[in-house]
């Protein structure tokens, strides 16, 4: 009797070790998906009342021009390529006036310095029209989501600001000055693309999950060029730093969704008025950005990319020379 009671509870014992097993499992399964709904990060813009945010903003770029790429040295062993620089730095306030959390907020922005330097052959010191945007304003309606829904303002302070790179008066018409104004807009007009750009906000982003965008590539010539982006959620730090990582390629498909600051006929002054018929060779590069998931704002972002264009100079001369851009956009919180 002993002997079949110590058999049936082993049984029993089995039985309901079993079951606990099973339970276990279940319960296993059940807290990891529940851990990976909580894994779900929510990138979203938040604004606070009173609650002005200061960013410093820079675009860099080292230009080569290869005249003839096929000839790297001049018969009196003179380099056929030359190179130059630019750079523009600002400072911009976001203030917050009217706030809706569920619905769209109206930020006012304001500009408080601007600087842009050049150096290289044939750069002259004229002021730049970004130089003119200091004390200039202008409102964003924002969704919580990023995404820009009323930016007239902006474009229109983009069209008055592309008057200021014409000169005054000339005898051969419109004249354009170099001018840094493609990055003005890339850094305004896609200011919260990383998040407004992501599918179903709803449902939030997971570590690992990727997204696709489409950003500007400004550069020194009147071009409009667009570059894809994919953008990876790479990271979130302890202190709810999402790490957002991103890469860039040519794109397929050139968006018009940001405005080209000059109208009608005119001539660009130095190389980049003289050459012509840019084509885009190549566009590469990464970049990452740091963004902060309670406060709902990006804290900083480096972008880095290499285009490379061919060209040809006019009146049939038969030459195409190649121009190398090496981009750097950047901003940081103050």
């Amino acid at each position: 009797m002993k002997r079949t009671w110590i058999t049936l509870t082993a049984v029993i014992l089995f039985i309901f070790a079993g079951c606990d097993s099973a339970d276990v499992k279940k319960g296993q399964v059940a807290v990891e998906e529940e851990k990976s709904v909580d894994n779900k990060q929510f990138l979203t813009a938040n604004f606070q009342q009173d609650q002005k945010l200061r960013y410093r903003f820079s675009s860099s770029r080292e230009i080569e021009t290869d005249w003839e790429p096929s000839i790297t040295q001049s018969k009196s062993g003179k380099s056929r390529k030359d190179n130059s620089h630019e750079s523009m730095q600002m400072v911009l306030s976001y203030e917050p006036v009217e706030i809706d959390p569920y619905g769209l907020t109206t930020v006012k922005v304001t500009c408080e310095s601007v600087k842009v330097t050049r150096r290289g052959k044939g750069q002259k010191s004229r002021k730049d029209a970004v130089e003119t945007l200091p004390g200039k304003t202008f409102t964003l309606t924002v969704s919580a989501t990023g995404r820009i829904a009323d930016y007239s303002q902006l474009k229109q302070l983009i069209l008055e600001t592309g008057k200021n790179a014409f000169r005054p008066k000339s005898r051969r018409g419109r004249v354009k000055e170099p001018d840094m104004i493609s990055d003005f807009i890339a850094t305004q007009w896609f200011l919260w693309d990383s998040i407004s750009s992501i599918k179903n906000p709803a449902d939030g982003v997971a570590v690992g999950q990727s997204w696709n965008s489409t950003l500007s590539a400004p550069g020194p010539m009147v071009k409009r060029i667009a570059r894809d982006v994919t953008y990876t959620l790479s990271e979130v730090k302890q202190n709810q730093l999402a790490v957002i990582t991103s890469a860039y390629g040519p794109a397929k498909l050139n968006t018009k969704t940001w405005p080209i600051p000059y109208t009608g006929s005119f001539q660009a002054s130095g190389r980049f008025g003289f050459l012509r018929n840019y084509q885009l060779l190549e566009l590469q590069g990464t970049g990452q950005e740091l963004f902060n998931i309670e406060a709902g704002r990006t804290e900083r972002y480096t972008q880095r990319y290499k285009m490379k264009l061919e060209t040809s100079t006019p009146l049939g001369m038969g030459i195409k020379p190649i121009i190398t851009i090496e981009q750097t956009i950047s901003m940081e919180i103050l």
